[in-house]
């Protein structure tokens, strides 16, 4: 009698012991707390990021867009005047920059409009250049008033300049038109060489229309074959 009162005993306590055996079956309807990387907006740490640009596991890198928290990331040192610059993966910044000192702002535009300047036809009346009967060749003799040209633009990086091409009456009208403007090429290609920006030099030909001295002999003649420069200055 004894020994069948322990027996049940025993199965007794054996099915309490069962039933408080962890991993044991939920209830039906039970609701399952979700893992950390299922929930909405949270970062999934089973299966973390490599640390890098644009990555949440590296907080506030250069090319992220949001921290673990979703904000925007902080802006590093980006300065007052600067300009997105969105070429990269991440929206860095750009500093715009002032142009270096002495640098001709109005002449980085593209060509000049001549109507926009003011002639000085004084400045440089004592260099004209001289040339040889039917040539557009700046002789060695007449660098010199190059160099003074030259010297004086580049002192003055907000002057421009017009070579007029000159030529004596021998010759047809178009010839000398065409003379005329070989020569006022020459003296721009001569300008240019020595480190002036051609796009600040006009050129234009007036052939034989407008002669220095008037007169049929060679003292004449030598000096109407001339380039004249014209002193340009912003109105």
């Amino acid at each position: 009698m004894k020994s069948s009162f322990l027996a049940r005993l025993l199965v007794l306590a054996a099915a309490l012991a069962i039933s408080v055996t962890p991993g044991c079956s939920r209830k039906a309807g039970t609701p399952i707390t979700p893992l950390p990387s299922a929930r909405a907006g949270g970062p999934n740490i089973d299966n973390p990021k490599p640390v890098g640009p644009g990555n949440l596991a590296g907080g506030n890198t250069p090319g992220g867009n949001t921290d673990r928290s979703g904000r925007l990331p902080a802006d590093n040192g980006a300065r007052a005047t600067d300009v997105t610059n969105n070429a990269g993966a991440g929206n860095t910044t750009e500093a715009v920059k002032p142009p270096p000192p002495g640098e001709n702002v109005a002449l980085a535009d593209g060509p000049l409009d001549r109507s926009k300047f003011n002639e000085n036809r004084s400045q440089f009346a004592a260099d004209i250049i001289f040339f040889d009967f039917d040539s557009a060749v700046v002789k060695s003799s007449e660098k010199t008033k190059i160099t003074a040209i030259v010297d004086f633009l580049k002192s003055n990086a907000n002057a421009a300049l017009e070579v007029e091409g000159h030529c004596d009456e021998r010759g047809t009208e178009e010839y000398n038109r065409s003379l005329g403007e070989r020569r006022a090429l020459a003296v721009r290609e001569e300008l240019a060489q020595a480190g002036i920006d051609p796009k600040r030099i006009f050129t234009i030909s007036y052939g034989e229309d407008r002669p220095a001295v008037n007169g049929h002999d060679e003292a004449a003649y030598s000096k109407n074959r001339r380039g004249e420069s014209v002193l340009l200055t912003p109105r």
